[in-house]
Parts: structure tokens; sequence; C-alpha cells
């Protein structure tokens, strides 16, 4: 097929931020190519954005897709509206096959082709970024400024991050060398060499209702910049960001000369549970997953054909040992149990706090004091409902309504959960967090602290001393597994030992954030997001492991 857009065009509007994204991996400085701002994307672009969403509800939406053998779509956003949007609903048997046919010419275009392939797909991504802000809002329940960076720039950020490992690890090996063995007075043995970056397979990428976008693209760009198809699975209720993601790069794909069928869609009927039965397909070689534990157990157990990258659930941890910042730690923490009404895998969970209290720059405070300090920053942050709707926005599912209100029985509460009046959009569910104080020293309390409570829960768990909370970190990473750990101290001792626990266990620790950094906030291009070496997740988001097997390196030895 004719190409419009050319690698030699491409080179010279993308190379810039590729080698810029490669400066930023090794530095792991701040940098980010998409701007965090809405006003930076033109004055008629929240407007424009508004109505192009707006002007896909209540459509069909025709990828051109083959084995397209019907029609489907039920969201309803968690602001109340149905979005009323049909997407293909796909024969596999149809749909793999036309997949793997483009593959060879994908792969033989190499790493540099692909990377500026992928580059321009999020660059027409983020042109729309006020577009895609909408329709992750309306499928998470994300407010909209959380949606707007989250989905948006941040998720963009973290495809690019995504590109910028694949190409180095495919070109650390040369694409050919001469080979050259001297046998003394014999003529030396020579031969040519040639390296090519294999992909494995068809990639399928499967979506979570949360963070559509943030967390789909890493897989979804780390498996397309190695030379792979990509097979799209949505969260039934959260397909419109990832089905448009999926028409921007069929359109970009089949403007570069290469088969659309690279990326493709595939949506479920209500119920139907597709994701069990394409992960163990042979075709499919690669998977990416972010949500429950069950179910990444069970991909990690049955998808054995695959390479499979998971992120799970975890119990996040907070440390309370001391401070020198009382006011600051409590506006952070208030803060990090708030945002997106606690449904973020990197939400602090337990805040263990010992029960003779802490040493604050604000004199001693015991258990008691720290808990209803805490509680009463979290109180005024959302005492203004204006201010709550836009930090919490919406209840995600049912599921996190029932969790939230069952909390309120496993311990004495210290923070009531009220119910947030949204006047934009009367049918969203609003709640604020609940606090409940446990005991480490009562054994009937550590199914609560020991299990994910995924929402806005958090526990104040007592415990006996700072020492008991280490171990008590310890067990809960080692056996539960966390995306975050925090933790706050003045004692240079107390650091090294969290430290030590951290890095015995591969938890990614924060130490005494006060300021406008939160431990539930990672920054694509310096922080990792997770580590892959404890339960909560098999990867991380984003290093050199999390793409360098999906692809192998093929040789082929001519003499020369």
């Amino acid at each position: 097929m004719a190409a419009e857009l050319t690698v030699p065009q491409l080179s010279a509007k993308h190379r810039p931020t590729l080698d810029q994204a490669l400066s930023a991996i090794r530095s792991r400085a701040y940098w980010s190519p998409h701007p965090e701002h809405p006003k930076a994307y033109g004055e008629t672009a929240p407007a424009d954005g508004l109505a192009a969403f707006e002007a896909v509800r209540g459509t069909r939406l025709d990828l051109g897709q083959p084995g397209t053998d019907g029609w489907t779509g039920s969201e309803v956003s968690p602001y109340g509206p149905a979005l009323n949007v049909e997407y293909p609903h796909v024969d596999a048997d149809v749909l793999l096959p036309a997949m793997k046919a483009g593959m060879g010419a994908w792969r033989d275009a190499g790493p540099e082709a692909r990377a500026l392939v992928c580059i321009e797909i999020l660059a027409r991504i983020s042109a729309r970024t006020h577009e895609f802000a909408h329709a992750v809002m309306h499928t998470s329940g994300q407010a909209f400024m959380m949606a707007f960076q989250a989905g948006g720039p941040h998720a963009q950020d973290r495809g690019l991050e995504a590109v910028a490992y694949a190409y180095e690890e495919q070109t650390r090996v040369p694409g050919q060398a001469d080979w050259s063995k001297p046998q003394g007075k014999k003529d030396p043995l020579e031969l040519g060499k040639t390296f090519t970056a294999v992909p494995r397979g068809i990639a399928l990428m499967i979506g979570c209702n949360t963070f559509p976008t943030w967390n789909g693209y890493p897989g979804l760009f780390a498996s397309l910049a190695t030379g792979n198809a990509v097979l799209v699975k949505p969260h039934p209720r959260a397909v419109l960001p990832l089905a448009l993601t999926v028409q921007v790069a069929r359109e970009v794909l089949t403007e570069a000369g290469f088969d659309p069928n690279l990326v493709a869609l595939a949506v479920e009927r209500p119920g139907e549970g597709i994701a069990k039965d394409l992960a163990v397909r042979p075709e499919i070689k690669l998977i990416d997953y972010t949500g429950s534990t069950e179910f990444g157990d069970w991909l990690e157990a049955n998808a054995r054909q695959a390479q499979v990258y998971t992120e799970k659930a975890g119990v996040n941890t907070v440390v309370l040992d001391s401070t020198d910042n009382y006011k600051g730690m409590l506006a952070n923490l208030a803060f990090s149990l708030s945002l997106y009404s606690g449904q973020m895998c990197t939400t602090p969970q337990n805040l263990l706090i010992p029960r003779d209290g802490i040493a604050t720059d604000a004199g001693h405070k015991t258990y008691d004091e720290v808990v209803a300090d805490l509680a009463a920053s979290v109180g005024g942050l959302l005492g203004d409902d204006a201010r709550a709707n836009a930090l919490l926005g919406a209840l995600v599912n049912p599921d996190v309504k029932t969790r939230l209100e069952a909390a309120a029985s496993l311990g004495e509460v210290a923070l009531a959960s009220r119910e947030v009046a949204n006047p934009e959009f009367p049918d969203a569910v609003v709640r604020t967090p609940v606090m409940v104080k446990l005991d480490a020293a009562k054994p009937d309390d550590s199914a609560a602290y020991l299990s994910e409570c995924f929402g806005p829960v958090s526990f104040a768990v007592a415990v006996d001393s700072t020492a008991d909370a280490l171990e008590l970190l310890r067990r809960t990473v080692r056996e539960k597994g966390a995306m975050t750990v925090g933790a706050y101290t003045t004692s240079p001792d107390t650091e090294r030992a969290l430290e030590e626990v951290c890095l015995e266990e591969s938890a990614q620790l924060s130490l005494n954030l006060t300021g406008g950094v939160y431990v539930n906030q990672t920054a694509a291009f310096s922080d990792f997001h997770g580590s892959g070496g404890n339960p909560a997740a098999n990867a991380a988001l984003c290093d050199g492991a999390f793409v360098s097997n999906r692809f192998r390196v093929v040789e082929v030895r001519r003499q020369a």
C-alpha cells in the first residue's frame, strides 16, 4: 500500500522527541512533551473536545476490522448518562489471522520506523486530549481535571516511555556485523551476520475500568514498538477511550503504509467474558493485564503459551514514626486518601501508627490524636462540596460503594463517609473516605488490614512500636504485595531500616512527602510504577524487562 507518511517525514518530525525520551529514561530527570494544562491545547480546544465527545455518543464506531460479526456496547457513565456507543464485536477466527498477516512488513520496517509510527499515534492522541479526557471521565468516574491529566498527558508519557525502552532494547545489538576469526597461517574464518528483532506474535492488552489509557498504553505501545500486532480488549465499562485509541492507531498505520489490522479492538457482549477465551488462544503470545488478583493469577497459571505481564492488587502501607512537618504530613496524606475516591492501585490503605504515638514538630502526638487530626484534615479538605467533587470524582462501580459501606462495621470509625451531591451530574455516586481504627494486637482485625479494600477506605492500625510496624510492613508486602509504601520519620536509623525492608521485599518507597508530590502519583521517565518483585505486580512500568521479552533476536550467518 502507498504510504502518505514516509519514514524520512516521520523522522524529521519525531526523531528529536525519541532522542529526548531516550535521554530522559537514562537521566531520570523530569521531562514531558505532553502539556498538563488544558489551556496549552488552544483557545477552542476545550469546546472542541467536548463537542467531539458528544458527537461520538449515540453512534456506531466502525473501525473497518475484519471478522466483525455484530455490534455491542453498554457503557453507562459513573456520572449517570448512558454513552450509547456501539463497537464491533469480532470473530477471533477471522480477525487474528488478519492481524498476523501484516506483521512481516512491520517487523522488516525495523525498530526506528516502528518507534516513529508509535510516536505519531501518540501525537495525534495528544492533539485530541480534551476529547479523550471526557471519554476517560465518563467511563472511569475520574473528575475532569484528573481524567484530563492522568488519562491524557500522563498516559501519553507512559506510552512514549515504553516506546523509548523498546527502541533502546532492540538496538542494543547491531543490525549486521562482519566476523573474522584468525587461523594462524591459514586464511581467517569469515562470516557476515545479520541480527533482526523478531516479534513474539499477537499481543492481547486487557484494559481496566479505572485507568483505561494510563494502564493500557504501556503494554500497547511496548508490544507495537517491538513488532507485535496488538488486540485491545477493553473493560466493558471503559471501552470508549481505548476504542478511540485503536481508531487513531489504525489511521496512522494505514497512512504510513502498514496494515491497519496490526491494532484491533475486541469488545465483549454483556456477560460474555471473552478475555479468558482469547488469553489461551495459541496466536496470543503476549498479555498485558491490569485488574484483580484473582484473574491476574488465573492468567499467569493458564495462559502458558504467552508472556504475561500483570498489575494486580496490593495492600499499600504508610508507616508513621515521626515527622518535622506535622501539618504538611497530614495535608499530604489527606490528599492521597481522597484523590479519585481512593480508586487508585497506589492509594495508601494501612496507616501503621505506634500506639504510644509519634514525635512531631508540634509536640508528641498520641495514636488517637494522630488519627483524629488526620480525620479532621480529610474533613477539611473535602468540606466544600465543589472541591470535594473535583477531587473525588465518582465511584466507578457499585462494588466500591458496597465495600465502603461494609468497612464501617470492621472497627471504630474515626472518619465517617458522607454523600456529596454533584449539581452537574445528579446521578453520580460521590462519597468521602471512611477511616477505621484497627489494632495489630487483635488477631480478628488482621483479616481487614491484610486484604485490599479497593476504594475510599483506610485503616489506622495501632502497633506496639515502629519496629513492629516494620515487621508488619514486611509481612504485608511479602504476602499481599504493594504498589507503594510511604513512611514518615526523622530518624536516620529508622529510615535505613525502612529502606532495607523495601529493598528486600521489592517495594517502591516514598519518604517524608509533605508537599505537592503524593505517594499515589508517579512520573513517567523517572518513577517506576510497581517493581515486579512482590505479589502486587510481576512487571514494572517501565523498565527494560517490561519490553525486552516482547521480541527475540534472530541471527542469520552467511559465508563471506
